[in-house]
């Protein structure tokens, strides 16, 4: 090992420690005091709920736990977006669950509280996989209701997908376990079964105090709306159980029940972990995001025995496209090559920059995934196509729009794990969240953004001189530096892994040991979903 990887693997393990750091004060939700007053009441957890639910010798992921990270500062904040959920096994069977956060604001809804439960449906609705709601919720944060509750992707689109979904026959299972007001009362009754903790849960159009308003009736909640209500006299739910233990129980012996799935036929062997010593990954990755490396190695140190075959190797040599195997599953990788590649005609090419032979090789090798049915996962690291007289002429704009035209119409299911940089078109046509990855996530090394915080902040600056030459303003070398720094700082915060994570931009910010895992329960979901459509890419200008 070399001076320089020793200084990389310090360097990113550091990240790594923040990220746990992040994580383990995401996971305390509204803080110690409310999840005491939480368990006061008898009531677990949300998270704690999924952990008991869930089968516990099994692997689990969890999707946007930086939902919200420094967003509604003014309104107490929403850390983790005041839901958690996550993909996990119930009796074997894979399904995602969504957890709401009673600790936070009593579960009510910010706009990322909706964005990040539509994202959990948009997960079981692709893959056809059983979801399960654990619903304790106060309903629609009404200062910001303006923000969540009219628009196409706001609030009602929730109960919306739920009707969608038991069309297509995706089981829908919905556990009351706190409060379910107002609107949110159509979630559970809207799911194929529903259960209800007596005492704790209740279900109704308008409490009590808003009755009284309404019609001048005096009624308690229980009466209104509990566990008694609506199981023996409504018919509104189908099962009573006793406590958040019950309940769960309840859900794992229904789950339990269900039949088998229809297959997408995705080809699995055998697992076998890489040769190559995963950890080498810290030492690997550079420091600095404009430093070159050999993506080879990183994907040695993913895929299964260490070992992949190369799609036109000495073409197109700043994409790697590659046959290999994740936990078993085949898959075929386009990865952004970081490393100074000479081309047989001893031209010289930028690492992580899409060239138009390369552009060319993925989209061939994009149609052959889709061909022969493999499902793609894309390592991104990538600052953008070539610019310049050379790549215009050779029609860089043309090979760039049939590798996003291939990406945009795959049928086959695609993964993203942005490593490093993930910087303009470069991220769309490496199947960036919007090109409808199943599951999209990034490492703490990653960065996203229309261009690197240096060159954003170069050109912003230039604007910037510009305004305040224009009113006299002269501009001395130490105004300039603290004009660049603030602009750099200000936008290095906004292309930070994390500020993604928080908008949901990114399913996760994750380990990097956990890359397999992820891919691996990803395909594992998909599989639930057959093909249903052959791969077209419609009309291209060839």
């Amino acid at each position: 090992m070399d001076l320089n990887f020793n200084k990389n693997e310090d360097h990113n393990k550091l990240l790594l420690s923040d990220l746990k750091k992040r994580f383990a004060k995401v996971k305390l939700g509204g803080g110690i005091k409310r999840i005491e007053k939480h368990h006061s009441k008898g009531k677990m957890t949300a998270r704690e709920r999924i952990d008991y639910l869930l089968d516990s010798k099994k692997p689990s992921i969890e999707i946007g736990a930086f939902a919200g990270e420094d967003m509604y500062k003014e309104h107490g904040g929403c850390p983790s977006g005041g839901v958690v959920v996550k993909i996990g096994y119930v009796k074997g069977k894979q399904c995602i669950v969504v957890a709401n956060d009673a600790t936070v604001k009593a579960g009510a809804w910010f706009p990322i509280t909706g964005k990040k439960n539509l994202r959990a449906q948009e997960i079981s609705i692709e893959n056809k996989l059983p979801i399960i709601y654990l619903v304790d919720s106060a309903g629609v944060y009404l200062p910001m209701q303006d923000e969540i509750f009219p628009d196409k992707e706001h609030f009602g689109r929730i109960f919306r997908n739920n009707a969608v979904m038991s069309s297509m026959g995706i089981t829908q299972i919905a556990a009351v376990m706190g409060s379910c007001v107002a609107g949110g009362a159509y979630l559970p009754i809207m799911s194929d079964e529903a259960l209800i903790v007596d005492k704790t849960g209740s279900i109704f159009l308008a409490g009590s105090y808003l009755v009284k308003a309404a019609i001048g009736e005096t009624i308690d909640n229980e009466t209104l709306g509990g566990a008694t209500t609506h199981c023996e006299i409504s018919g509104v739910t189908d099962y009573k159980a006793k406590d958040d233990k019950d309940a769960l129980e309840t859900i794992q012996r229904l789950i339990d029940k269900i039949g088998d799935y229809d297959k997408a036929g995705f080809n699995k062997a055998e697992a076998k972990k890489p040769k190559e010593n995963p950890d080498d990954i810290f030492g690997i990755l550079p420091r600095s995001r404009a430093d070159q490396y050999d993506m080879k190695e990183i994907i040695k140190r993913i895929v299964d025995n260490s070992e992949f075959d190369e799609y036109k190797e000495g073409y197109g040599q700043t994409i790697i496209t590659a046959y290999a195997r994740i936990d078993g599953w085949a898959v075929g990788i386009v990865a952004n090559q970081r490393k100074l590649v000479k081309t047989k005609k001893g031209e010289m090419q930028f690492g992580g920059v899409i060239y138009n032979d390369s552009a060319d090789k993925a989209t061939r090798f994009i149609a052959n995934c889709n061909q022969k049915k493999i499902p793609l996962v894309f390592l991104q690291d990538v600052t953008g196509f070539m610019v310049g007289s050379k790549s215009e002429h050779g029609g860089i704009i043309k090979d760039g729009a049939k590798m996003v035209n291939a990406v945009s119409n795959s049928v086959v299911p695609k993964f993203t794990i942005i490593i490093g940089n993930s910087y303009g078109a470069g991220n769309y046509a490496m199947c960036g969240k919007a090109y409808d990855p199943r599951l999209i996530a990034a490492w703490p090394s990653a960065e996203l953004a229309v261009m690197s915080g240096n060159s954003a902040a170069k050109v912003l600056l230039q604007i910037e001189k510009a305004s305040l030459l224009k009113k006299g303003e002269k501009i001395t070398e130490e105004k300039e530096k603290e004009l660049f720094d603030k602009i750099k700082n200000r936008y290095d915060n906004q292309v930070s892994p994390y500020y993604a994570a928080s908008r949901i931009w990114t399913d996760a910010v994750i380990n990097p040991l956990d890359t397999r895992t992820w891919i691996s329960m990803g395909i594992e979901a998909a599989n639930h979903a057959p093909i249903e459509k052959p791969f077209n890419m419609g009309v291209l200008q060839v």
